[in-house]
């Protein structure tokens, strides 16, 4: 199996054994990822290969420093727009919903009139709050809020109880309410 930069390079030598390297070696990944917004299986393939499309009109220019963080936030994005197609007018099924009803007394929805520089300035806050937790607090965070990973998932990773995640997580959101405020970001 190829290593990352070497995917990358074929990528912009414009082979296609790029595609075949990539999915080999990330494909699973990026199922997941899907996976766990849709709970699909035909839609989650084709957002990794709506994923491979992408990636492939992506590279070149860019040439990403991590490439399983560049596939994965692809993924997600192609995931969390064919599921927001699909509940338009309804909250379905899966981790999505309840992940966001979660977070909702946090963040407050900003939909339409976030513009990109409040977007910017809650990015940094974001990145900065996750740098002050511990490592597993912050996997642990991650795994559910990005990955959409079910606390069941979670647990199960961790050896922990579904409710020893579920209380993490709600600690974790507890502190991240306080230090939006503390920034003076809106939190309802």
């Amino acid at each position: 199996m190829l290593g990352d930069q070497e995917i990358i390079q074929l990528f912009w030598n414009r082979s296609e054994n790029a595609i075949v390297q990539m999915t080999e070696k990330y494909g699973k990944y990026c199922f997941t990822i899907a996976w766990n917004i849709l709970y699909n299986r035909e839609d989650s393939d084709e957002c990794v290969n709506d994923t491979c499309l992408h990636a492939w009109n992506a590279m070149p220019p860019q040439r990403p420093d991590i490439l399983k963080a560049f596939l994965g936030k692809i993924t997600r994005n192609l995931a969390l727009n064919r599921y927001e197609g699909y509940h338009a007018l309804k909250r379905g099924a899966g981790q999505i919903s309840y992940c966001l009803d979660e977070l909702a007394e946090c963040i407050a929805d900003t939909s339409s009139t976030e513009s990109i520089v409040e977007q910017m300035v809650l990015t940094e806050c974001l990145n900065n709050f996750l740098a002050t937790l511990k490592a597993e607090e912050r996997s642990i965070f991650v795994r559910r809020y990005w990955y959409v990973s079910s606390v069941s998932e979670i647990a199960q990773d961790y050896g922990y109880s579904e409710s020893k995640i579920k209380m993490m997580l709600l600690r974790t959101r507890h502190k991240l309410k306080e230090a939006l405020e503390r920034e003076g970001i809106s939190t309802n």
